[in-house]
């Protein structure tokens, strides 16, 4: 997901510099890789992993006004969180909008665009609804770079670094689980436990799909 993000705003800005080459191609490949990994990740979330973890929930507003209050100089504890910080499940629905955005906006485009699995009709839609498209399309590729800035910078806080590891390994240690999350929000279960829950579950969408 993140290299054809990448990938299409390589393609997408480069041009608009003065670096000439064959960017469509790659720009709506790209675009339909990113199409798939989302949907992946869509079902893989819903299926197998537990939405309710990037939910925001009443505790999470509580504590980011505890740690505001602290911030301006009041003496309170803020309660550590769940699996995620609620700065976390922001930036998560902030960058899925974007990319949603994105893509069904880059969906529409490429009727414009000749591909081996159609000819381009660029009288699909009115000029007006193409001007829409084309904005919504371009400030969502803006945002996404102000987003991806975002990221980067605080994947590379020293104080971050753990979290940095935990995206690229999958795992924390046990004393940093203690240290930064409260168990009683984000229970740790054994993997085997976890594996038959997955298959349970996928097992009860399957008896669903056949209803």
């Amino acid at each position: 997901m993140a290299a054809s993000v990448l990938a299409l705003l390589a393609t997408g800005f480069l041009p608009i510099l003065g670096v000439r080459f064959a960017w469509v191609t790659m720009h709506w490949m790209a675009g339909l890789l990113l199409t798939a990994a989302v949907l992946f990740h869509i079902v893989r979330a819903l299926i197998w992993l537990e939405p309710s973890a990037m939910m925001i929930w009443p505790a999470d507003l509580r504590a980011a006004w505890r740690a505001t209050l602290r911030a301006v100089g009041r003496r309170t504890e803020v309660p550590k969180p769940g699996k995620y910080l609620l700065l976390q499940k922001l930036y998560h629905h902030a960058i899925a909008l974007v990319l949603l955005t994105t893509i069904g906006t880059g969906l529409m485009m490429m009727v414009k665009v000749d591909t081996p699995f159609w000819t381009r009709d660029p009288y699909w839609l009115s000029d007006g609804a193409w001007g829409v498209i084309y904005v919504l399309h371009g400030l969502s590729a803006l945002l996404s770079i102000t987003l991806i800035m975002v990221h980067v910078y605080f994947a590379f806080r020293p104080e971050k670094l753990w979290q940095t590891r935990s995206m690229i390994l999958g795992w924390i240690t046990g004393s940093e689980y203690a240290e930064q999350h409260d168990p009683a929000r984000w229970r740790i279960v054994p993997r085997e436990q976890a594996d038959a829950r997955a298959h349970e579950k996928g097992r009860a969408h399957a008896r669903i799909h056949e209803l």
